[in-house]
Order: structure tokens, then sequence, then C-alpha cells
């Protein structure tokens, strides 16, 4: 007997209804299966690249629109022109508004950066801060449009990231999921931002996520490609930067010249992070000492810059303008020794005042000037077994950078899709080997890295080192009713000998007081109020402890080789 059409479509619209409920069901208990999650990389991918794009956009438009630049590809050169107390006043308001905002949204007016994205991977599952984070791109937005000496690329990874972390939350991603889903949008907005996918790709890989498991592999390319289609179809097919055509002379015999620009430039990049952290903690004491509100260091650190920017505008923004004149030769040995030490100050000084932005774009333009000099020199000394100075300038930017990230991989691939220029490659690549090999040696392996150990977050060290921190005591602890507890007599006697510890600890607390004491299980209390006695709540053995560990590294091997 044949179906009436009516019912037919009928059922058929029911079972469907039925199975996409069940899918969102088992995709937001158990987390996606590896199509769904390539899909699902997809839409992050797309988002995180129009998120990167409007970002871009916003404050194009912005810094038009205060610095009443045509073009904001010469923003210095238009603010050459402005009146002085013009170009002092943008930066202070802008401060005032980084102030405000920061001490709305955060708890401790610091704005969120690449360095939390790594925390995020590395600790909580691949989570970073929502409100924080979307108050530190508000921040980062207003300091990069209002004279701000930064980088767009941090707070973009970091939005990138709050992206991320909201799916995580809505699929109940475990930790495997959730950290790539945050390479993911990493990925497109790096992609997006720079117009770069290969890098964009290898950055989430080498910075991030930190490993290169093939699993992660697939779905992270799938954004970053989104991302940077995303970022083709305003700006087209076209390299941030133009590099001059070569001779035909090759530059092999200039390698140990490149080399040596390596070292420079590996020193050059500490001396950038050393002067970020000493002006940082210069900024608090001083903050600390003359008892200012904290919504004002944003607006000292605008009035500094704008100072600065009177006489010296190459500070202002991005410095794209700064960075395309080094790599076509068009600046002079002293303009290049001044302006890459004035571009040092200037992100000291935004970075101390908290004012947000990153450290690539600065690094990126600190190298070219730093390999432009470098270039000048070396062609001056030796100009018959030497090419153009302008190669100097992309190796230098390249280094520095490389240096600065602790990234020799996306960094070197970034400068090639920054340039469109491969023929440089060995001289890029000497560089960077050079200045990531010297530098991280004398910093934390990188800037990030670096920021992260100064809040005692040991990440540079290796799983080793975190995973204590991700343990809780009060996962692995014995109850003190289990049957296999310790005795209340002997925990109440470490209590009194100063031997115990609180349930919300972890493994990186716990770990050295057996070391110290020597024990085989420590008591595991709730402290009570002042005068009050602690709350025996039972004990962690030491087994028990290196068990945790062991299967933590286990896990992580796992998903690093899986």
């Amino acid at each position: 007997m044949a179906v009436p059409l009516k019912s037919f479509l009928t059922e058929q619209l029911a079972q469907l209804r039925g199975g996409s409920v069940a899918t969102w069901q088992l995709l937001r208990d158990r987390g996606p299966s590896q199509l769904q999650f390539w899909l699902i990389a997809l839409l992050i991918g797309i988002a995180a690249g129009f998120a990167a794009l409007l970002f871009r956009k916003g404050i194009e438009a912005l810094q038009a629109f205060l610095y009443g630049s045509p073009d904001i590809a010469h923003l210095h050169s238009w603010a050459e022109t402005l009146p002085w107390y013009w170009v002092l006043i943008i930066p202070v308001c802008g401060g005032l508004l980084v102030g405000a905002i920061l001490n709305w949204f955060t708890h401790d007016g610091r704005v969120r950066s690449v360095a939390d994205v790594i925390e995020g991977a590395a600790l909580w599952d691949g989570r970073v801060e929502r409100r924080a984070g979307i108050g530190s791109a508000l921040a980062s937005f207003i300091t990069l449009s209002t004279g701000g000496s930064s980088g767009r690329e941090g707070p973009v990874v970091h939005l990138a990231g709050v992206m991320a972390s909201w799916v995580s939350a809505r699929i109940n991603a475990d930790g495997i999921t959730g950290r790539d889903l945050l390479g993911c949008a990493v990925a497109a907005a790096v992609s997006a931002s720079f117009n770069a996918p290969i890098a964009g790709a290898l950055f989430a890989l080498e910075v991030v996520l930190r490993h290169f498991a093939v699993h992660a592999f697939a779905p992270i390319v799938i954004a970053a490609v989104s991302g940077t289609v995303i970022n083709r179809l305003e700006y087209g097919d076209v390299t941030e930067f133009v590099v001059p055509a070569e001779g035909s002379l090759a530059f092999y015999v200039e390698l140990p010249a490149f080399l040596l620009l390596g070292v420079v430039c590996g020193l050059v990049a500490v001396v950038l992070m050393k002067a970020i952290f000493f002006a940082d903690d210069l900024g608090t004491h001083v903050h600390a000492r003359l008892r200012l509100p904290a919504i004002l260091r944003p607006a000292l650190a605008g009035l500094l810059l704008g100072m600065l920017a009177i006489w010296f505008p190459h500070i202002i923004g991005v410095g794209y303008e700064t960075v395309s004149l080094a790599l076509t030769g068009e600046l002079l040995l002293y303009q290049a020794m001044v302006f890459a030490v004035l571009k040092v100050i200037a992100v000291a000084i935004t970075m101390a005042g908290r004012m947000g932005g990153g450290v690539f774009s600065p690094a990126l333009m600190l190298g070219a000037l730093t390999g432009l000099a470098f270039g000048i020199i070396a062609t001056a000394v030796f100009p018959d077994v030497s090419g153009s100075e302008t190669i100097y300038a992309l190796a230098g930017m390249g280094a520095v950078a490389a240096a600065v990230l602790g990234a020799p991989i996306s960094t070197t691939l970034i400068v090639f899709e920054l340039t469109g220029d491969w023929q440089t490659g060995i001289a890029v690549m000497s560089a960077v080997s050079m200045s990531t090999a010297l530098s991280s040696r004398l910093v934390h392996r990188s800037f990030f890295l670096t920021l992260l150990e100064r809040r005692n977050i040991h990440l540079a060290a290796g799983p080793q080192a975190y995973l204590l921190a991700t343990v809780r005591v009060a996962g692995i602890m014995r109850d003190k009713d289990a049957t296999n507890a310790a005795s209340e007599d002997t925990c109440w006697e470490l209590i009194e000998q100063g031997v115990y510890v609180d349930g919300n600890a972890t493994l990186e607390t716990v770990m050295p007081m057996f070391e110290s004491s020597g024990t085989q299980f420590i008591p595991v209390v709730t402290l009570g109020g002042q005068g009050d006695p602690p709350e025996l709540w039972g004990a962690l053995f030491h087994v028990d402890a290196l068990k945790a560990f062991n299967r933590a590294l286990a896990e992580t091997a796992a998903e690093e080789h899986s």
C-alpha cells in the first residue's frame, strides 16, 4: 500500500529533526568527531579571519579619523604635518580610555596577549579568559589607533582564543580538542592578519601548542586557509611589503656576514625584551610610589609617547611605513640606528604603561632597521663581494622577530610571505638560526615564555615542569574515611609540625614538600579563619602523586605524537 506523500515528508522531517538534536547532544556531551571537528575548524577559521580583518580595518579607520591621514600606509609622514599639541593629546586621551576599559574588564589592569593563550593551551585545556580577553582587545584597539607603539597580532591572537574558548565550552570539549580548537583560531587570526597561511598554521603549532602532532595539522591548516581567504577577499593576493629586485650577484660568499648579523640581531632582540621587562618593573615601582590610580598608568605612558612622537612620529602605531623604507634602502645609516633605538624606547613605554598590543610587528620593524644598518656598513667595507643592503634588512627582520617570538620556523616563513621574496632564503635562515640560538640562552626561550616565567608559570622547561601545576591535590588524595586512608593520629602530628597542604593546591606545591619532609603522605586540610583549627579531609600519598604525574606525562606524550 503506497504511503501518502504528505505523511512521507512529515516522517522524514521528523527523523531529520530528531537526528539533528541527537547529533548536537552527542557533540555537546562527547565532543566532535573528526569530520565534525574539521567543519568546526572551518567555521572558527572564518570567524577568526573576520575578527582579524575587522580589527585591522577598525584601527585604520580610527587612525585616519584621528590623524586626518588620507593614506594610513604613510601615517607617520602625515603626522609630521600636524600641530604638535594634537600629536601629544591623541595618545594621552587614548591612554585614559584604555585605563578605563581595563579597570572595567580586568581585575589586575593587565592586557591579555599571546602569552596568556600559550598558558591556556598548556594549563587550562585550551581555554582563555573571555571577559578579560574582550576588554584587552578593546584596549589594544584604542592603543594602536591612538599612537601606541606595538603590534596588532597579540590582541588578535587572544581574541581568536576567546572565540575558541566559547566554542569549547559549548561543545564540552576535552583538553586535546580544546587545544586543537585554540590552535585553529590562532592560525586563522595570524593568517588573516598577515596574509600568510603557511606561517599562520606553523605559528599555532610552534608557538601556541608547542608541538607538531599530526592529528592537529589538518584542521589547523583548514582554519589558516579560511582565514587567509577572508583577508584576500578584502586586500587581494598581495604582500604587505615590496622588496626591490636584486641583481645577479650571488650572496653565498656573504654567508659569514649573515651569521654575524644573526648574532647582532639576537643581542638586539634580547635588549628589546629586557627593556620591556625593565620598563614594566620601573613603571610598577613608580606607580606604587606615587600611589596613582590604576586608570592613569596608560595615560602617563600615552603622555610619554606623545612627547616622543612630536619629534619622531615614526614610533606611532605598527610602523609598516618605516619597515618599507628600510626594506627598500631609503633610510640613511644614522636614521636606521636612531629609529631603532627610539622604537625600543617606545615599545617599552607602551608595554610598561599596560596599553596593550603585540611585540611581533615592533620586532619586525626593529629587525629591518638593524639589518639595514648592518648592511650599509657591511657593503661599504666589502663593496666588491657584497650584494644589496636590503637583503640584510630582510634577514634582520626575520632574525629579530624569530628571537623575540622563539619561533624560527614560522617567523622565517612569515618574512617570506610578507615580502614574497623566496630567493634570499639562505640568508634569512642563516641569520634566524644564529639569533634564536643566542637569545634563547639569554632569556627563557622567548618573550612570551619569559613573561610567563615572571608570573611563576614555568612553561619554558617543558611538560615535566608545568604539568605539576595541572594536577590538583583534591582529585588524587585519599579521603580520611577511606579503607586505605592514612592514620588520623599521624596526620595531626604532621599538621602540628607544619607539614600539611590545602586541598586546592597542586603537585607543584606538594612535590617539594615530599622531598623535604621525607614522609609517605601529607595531610590535606581546609584552613579555618584566624584562630580556628584546620579541618582534616584526608591525605595525599607520595605514590599516588607520582602515579598522577606519570599519567599526565603519558597523556601529553600521547597527544604530541598522535
